[in-house]
């Protein structure tokens, strides 16, 4: 079968290792598999049997440069005789495919829209307001992939009504655990507590700091995220410098997630909690914030490792609780994010048009 994935670029971040990982196993089981990517920007390594697409060097956003993309888009999937199943992945991509109107086209949403929208009525209320109208009218003209049953009543307390199906994200554990064998020299050999995540507000830098302040260890704080000189001088205004690092993004981060003693996220929301599950694979402890929505769901087992959102003394609290006494992760059973579980869902779509159990 024809699979194609529409997204703006191939950066270091979860969606796009996502529809890499989904790639990598569509190819392996027999099916031609397309990429196409908005603009030149790949920071992955392409799996062998991959078919990659640049639509243009340098992305124009905004209503005339969504249009623009939308007619290449469609030109692109004309040309290439369609396929049985496209699915485009984050808002941006998402809303440049249905202006392009696709067949055997499915949207995957990768974040929990209701949070997002709340956070931005905080600051913006006519701005959230214009958001939730448009996502109102993109996505409820489109059949939808949620990523966790929190999200799913996350699209349907907003008023989205089309259809939705659940698929967890996919992991590869076995190229993981291929991965962790690889050396890194860079790997601090002093204790530490990791941080996975891009520098943006989501993910709550700001509170990751203050509970650092707090937090009762000697441990070092490595955050595997760009440098970035606005985070640094949140650093140096906390007086933090000696004790939290920018390690950078990293291609293979499960080193370095394995070395750590736990894995922290302070995130106000997310899709789904990638990390979450790798550090577990890892076999690394993991704090979280009790965030809409995968959290709960992923550490349903263990759930004293879960903390308000935004909280700083309890996130703090259960650093330094989880750190003297480790949780046991025997509990925790990730079959069902394998990637060979998931990946049969994706096929049944291509092949049936969509019809699913999981249909809510």
């Amino acid at each position: 079968m024809k699979f194609k994935f529409v997204i703006t670029n191939l950066s270091g971040g979860g969606a796009e290792k996502v529809l890499l990982i989904l790639a990598e196993t569509l190819v392996d089981r027999g099916h031609e598999v397309e990429l196409i990517i908005f603009e030149n920007l790949i920071e992955y390594e392409i799996y062998r049997g991959i078919k990659v697409t640049v639509l243009t060097e340098k992305l124009t956003r905004g209503w005339l440069g969504k249009r623009i993309m939308a007619f290449r888009l469609k030109k692109c999937i004309a040309q290439s005789n369609g396929a049985d199943l496209i699915v485009s992945a984050l808002p941006f991509s998402n809303e440049v495919a249905c202006l392009a109107n696709l067949k055997n086209h499915w949207c995957r949403i990768d974040n929990t829209l209701g949070a997002e929208i709340d956070n931005l009525s905080i600051r913006s209320p006519q701005k959230a307001k214009r958001r939730l109208k448009r996502y109102l009218k993109m996505y409820n003209k489109k059949p939808l992939i949620a990523i966790s049953d929190g999200m799913i009543n996350d699209l349907r307390n907003i008023g989205i009504t089309s259809k939705i199906i659940k698929i967890y994200n996919p992991f590869n554990f076995k190229e993981m655990h291929s991965a962790l064998e690889q050396e890194d020299s860079s790997i601090p050999t002093k204790p530490y507590v990791i941080h996975v995540g891009r520098f943006n507000h989501q993910k709550r830098h700001d509170i990751l700091l203050d509970t650092w302040k707090l937090a009762d260890t000697q441990h070092s704080l490595v955050l595997l995220t760009p440098f970035n000189k606005e985070l640094q001088r949140m650093i140096d205004d906390r007086e933090l410098t000696t004790s939290v690092i920018i390690a950078g993004f990293k291609k293979n981060p499960y080193p370095w997630i394995s070395h750590a003693d736990l894995l922290v996220l302070s995130s106000d929301h997310e899709g789904f909690g990638n990390v979450i599950v790798e550090a577990l694979e890892c076999k690394t402890p993991v704090v979280s914030t009790d965030c809409p929505s995968g959290p709960a769901e992923i550490l349903s087992q263990l759930p004293q490792c879960l903390t308000p959102v935004g909280n700083v003394e309890k996130l703090a609290s259960k650093i330094s609780q989880c750190l003297k006494n480790p949780p046991s992760l025997d509990c925790i059973d990730l079959s069902v994010y394998d990637v060979n579980s998931t990946i049969t869902l994706y096929e049944s779509l291509a092949k049936d048009g969509g019809v699913h159990d999981s249909t809510s």
